[in-house]
């Protein structure tokens, strides 16, 4: 069942080629035609000098073979680059795949499934599914072909000579047969190591500042030494087991050239076999040779090729838990006014017992400010990433403008909220391009004017290549604070009617914090943005999950949320007039003001 489903697989992989490998395929039918007429020609050419010598015959058919070969080796060419071509095409097709079908699944995905293992199945597993539909397929067919076209061809010269030089065959592909589970078993070790290596490899890569700070140097290098030296042992027992699997083919089929010259060399002398044939029968088994001694690495590749299937399927036949429906309903950006509500909102995580949020109500106003505080592990990031459905979420508990959230076009919903998360995650390019990331035709004046409600201009401008300045891996020469500014700024260039700040500002300090907080305040005016999209913005429904309490203090609202559940809504003011959670969190944060 499974190599049936296999080799659905493949021909579905095929399917979008499918005239090049006809036309690669039906080249090797030439080919293989070519083959066995051109030693039918020599025995010819044999036959009759043996009778009567004549120059002219020999001029004859030296010319008819050598036109004969040019045009097998040109056609052979032909159906090397018509199939290996195919090969490439659908090593392409492949990573086009997989790297848009990742780009459709949640976030909760890549929590449980590495980088390292989803980027060595997309290279090193495509490669090896490219191999199989380029290399293994020229070679099967060449060996189906040859053993079709040459055989009838053998045992009509000599039936005898001929099942006799073949009697080892059998032995052969009973060879092949037995190596095959192990050699299949070997190669999904050597890729399962590899995939380990991988990911050894990115963790350090990206954590080698942590590395250093500890002095752990030698314990990962010891780490890379242990999974380097399994990939070692898992190589070394598969080219174990094909080098003695190979050397045994090929030494088989040479044995039927012997059997040939053994059993031919005694009709020859009692003269019941004519040398033509003789020379014939003699040039068909070494034809034969090269596709059955090849038959061995086309089983390994075979081999190969199984395991990288289904560790490639195992990433494309993954349903993504958020997306688009029938019913989904548009919403454009422009027509958003920032309303949000939750109707008893609940989330368990799977394989959680407790739930993360239990039974949350709430209405923001559009334009409102509303600050989230309270204990680590509280739910306040699972709230936040509700919001733009980075969660599976149940339908009926989540609204935006009243409209059910898992009702809205995805493109829509996300376009709508823009999201600062904890994270704040830079690519390795230019700070201007990192702010204008979800336009990348923004003008210099727009991505300006995000920074400087970011407040991350003036520094900015400090740098010798200004917004042209690199910021590394992750954003690696800035400052974590910087790093936070200049992803809200990408934010804010955005221009969504709802700005979600997960803990965004926790490396700025309370006074740049607030400032902030104040530009979300007003309807944005620049006087020299008069032709931009981002002039007369209006005021942001703004969620601003935090723990900096003097921050929070300026928002038109504040939720403090304890085990998943809202305990306490209100100002500033009337939640330090009740007792309770809020008022606790604000004396320790008070405390901790003093002490610094």
């Amino acid at each position: 069942m499974a190599k049936s489903r296999r080799l659905t697989k493949l021909v579905a992989y095929l399917r979008p080629h499918a005239r090049e490998a006809t036309l690669g395929i039906i080249a090797l039918l030439i080919v293989n035609g070519l083959g066995v007429r051109i030693p039918l020609l020599i025995r010819t050419c044999i036959n009759k000098l043996s009778a009567n010598f004549s120059l002219d015959q020999v001029i004859y058919y030296v010319v008819l073979i050598f036109s004969l070969s040019s045009a097998m080796w040109l056609i052979r060419m032909a159906s090397r680059i018509w199939l290996f071509g195919v090969g490439r095409q659908v090593e392409f097709d492949l990573k086009q795949r997989i790297f848009e079908h990742l780009l459709k699944l949640e976030p909760s995905y890549f929590a449980t499934n590495t980088g390292g293992d989803l980027i060595s199945r997309a290279t090193s597993d495509v490669e090896n599914i490219r191999r199989l539909l380029g290399f293994a397929v020229l070679s099967l067919a060449n060996t189906v072909f040859a053993y079709a076209l040459t055989l009838p061809v053998m045992l009509a010269i000599d039936v005898e000579l001929t099942l006799a030089a073949l009697a080892v065959y059998p032995l052969m592909l009973f060879m092949v047969q037995l190596f095959s589970h192990r050699l299949r078993n070997q190669q999904l070790e050597v890729q399962e190591n590899l995939s380990n290596m991988s990911e050894l490899i990115q963790e350090d890569i990206s954590g080698m500042a942590l590395i250093k700070i500890y002095a752990q140097e030698e314990n990962e290098r010891r780490a890379f030494a242990h999974q380097n030296q399994q990939l070692l042992q898992a190589n070394l027992q598969l080219a174990k087991s094909r080098n003695t699997l190979f050397p045994l083919i090929s030494g088989l089929a040479s044995v039927s050239s012997l059997v040939i010259i053994w059993l031919g060399a005694t009709r020859l002398a009692s003269g019941s076999l004519a040398v033509g044939d003789f020379v014939a029968l003699l040039i068909y088994v070494q034809q034969l040779v090269f596709p059955t001694a090849l038959l061995g690495f086309t089983i390994t590749t075979y081999q190969r090729g199984e395991v990288s299937i289904d560790r490639i399927e195992a990433i494309l036949t993954v349903t993504p838990k958020i997306q688009d429906t029938a019913d989904t309903i548009h919403l454009p950006r422009e027509q958003v006014r920032g309303e949000l509500s939750a109707r008893n909102l609940s989330y368990t995580y799977p394989d959680v017992t407790n739930p993360a949020l239990q039974n949350i109500n709430f209405t923001i106003s559009p334009g409102e400010i509303v600050a989230i505080v309270g204990p680590i592990g509280s739910g306040k990031t699972t709230l936040a990433n509700a919001l733009p459905r980075l969660l599976d979420i149940d339908p009926g508990q989540l609204f935006l403008d009243g409209v059910d959230i898992t009702k809205i076009a995805l493109a829509d919903l996300r376009s709508a909220i823009a999201y600062v998360p904890q994270d704040s995650f830079l690519f390795s390019t230019t700070i201007k391009n990192n702010i204008r990331y979800e336009d990348p035709m923004s003008d210099q004046p727009e991505v300006e004017f995000a920074a400087h409600l970011a407040q991350i201009h003036p520094e900015i401008a400090n740098f010798p290549q200004q917004y042209e300045t690199i910021v590394g891996e992750r954003g690696i020469t800035l400052s974590g604070g910087q790093r936070q500014r200049t992803a809200l700024a990408r934010a804010l260039l955005v221009n969504a009617p709802v700005l979600i700040l997960d803990d965004a500002l926790s490396s700025v300090d309370n006074q740049t914090a607030t400032a902030i907080l104040a530009n979300f305040r007003t309807d944005w005016k620049s006087p020299d943005l008069s032709s931009s999209g981002t002039n007369g913005t209006k005021r942001k429904t703004v969620v601003f999950i935090t723990h900096q309490l003097s921050a929070a203090a300026a928002a038109d609202r504040i939720f403090v949320i304890d085990k998943g559940k809202i305990i306490q809504t209100g100002t500033q003011i009337e939640l330090l007039q009740q007792p309770g959670l809020y008022r606790t969190l604000w004396s320790q944060h008070q405390v901790e003001e003093l002490l610094h």
